[in-house]
């Protein structure tokens, strides 16, 4: 279990805020700053809707730089188990 702490509220926020995600959509922000602020190497999900594209892929890279985070590797299953 990953706490959420102050930093995972913050970068939580700033990803929902940069990628312009819907409000329905902060707990997919929240996941993906809980991967990032407690420094994951992957995130796997099936949501390819606000987690899993390439527009929110290069946003949380960039916000997760901007708040001293290395951004987790966003991608399905799939994606990492390959052929």
């Amino acid at each position: 279990m990953l706490d959420i702490n102050d930093a995972v509220s913050a970068l939580a926020a700033a990803i929902a805020q940069k990628a312009a995600l819907p409000r329905k959509a902060s707990e997919d922000a929240l996941h993906i700053a809980l991967a990032t602020v407690h420094g994951m190497d992957y995130l796997l999900t099936w949501n390819c809707k606000h987690i899993a594209n390439a527009a929110i892929r290069n946003v949380v890279a960039a916000v997760a730089y901007d708040h001293g985070y290395g951004a987790p590797v966003i991608c399905t299953p799939e994606e990492l188990m390959g052929d």
